[in-house]
């Protein structure tokens, strides 16, 4: 089961580069908070799991469409 999200983000068809840097700024708002992110592109299945690896923010949920994402606490 998915925790409740805070927040939730309909990114629809909204590319790589414009997705990630528009995910990044709502998830530096939202530290140890869950997102639940809408991305129809055809690419954000393999791109969010990897944003997400190299940021360090938790991936909890991969459900193509719908991601949900715990936002990382700063160190």
């Amino acid at each position: 089961m998915v925790e409740t999200e805070h927040d939730t983000w309909n990114a629809g068809e909204m590319g790589c580069g414009e997705l990630v840097l528009e995910l990044r700024a709502r998830l530096q708002a939202m530290p140890g908070r869950i997102l639940r992110l809408i991305a129809t592109d055809a690419g954000a299945s393999e791109d969010i799991p990897a944003y997400c690896r190299m940021t360090r923010h938790e991936l909890i949920r991969a459900a193509p469409p719908e991601f949900w994402i715990r936002a990382r606490v700063p160190d």
